[in-house]
């Protein structure tokens, strides 16, 4: 992308790869990534991950730093979850101002001239 737009690549702006962090974060997102995602039927937004299974992973992969894996992967959980509330709260004030540009186009003002 930087040769098409003819600029240097900044490495301060550039997403950071996983094997940088420490390794309980790493253990931490692989953790995340096997929980499964719960979404609110009725409504679809997401409610965050489901935790019950996280004891079982933690003795199928032998993790000794518990505490710091949870304490990251809910770390992470919660920058997730308002980027996510962030993003459908744009959506929603986007929709509502098509719904108002469609309300607002649809009406014939006429005015009474008397002279």
């Amino acid at each position: 992308m930087c040769e098409q737009m003819g600029q240097l690549p900044d490495p301060d702006k550039m997403p950071l790869e996983v094997s940088v962090f420490p390794d309980e974060v790493q253990v931490a997102f692989f953790v995340f990534n096997l929980l499964s995602d719960r979404w609110d039927g009725n409504s679809g937004m997401y409610l965050g991950k489901d935790w019950a299974q996280c004891e079982q992973i933690f003795q199928l992969y032998d993790i000794d730093d518990r505490r710091y894996v949870m304490y990251f992967a809910k770390l992470y959980e919660a920058i997730l979850m308002n980027h996510r509330a962030e993003q459908q709260e744009q959506r929603r004030k986007a929709e509502e101002r098509k719904a108002k540009q469609k309300q607002q186009a649809g009406k014939n003002y006429t005015h009474n001239v008397r002279g």
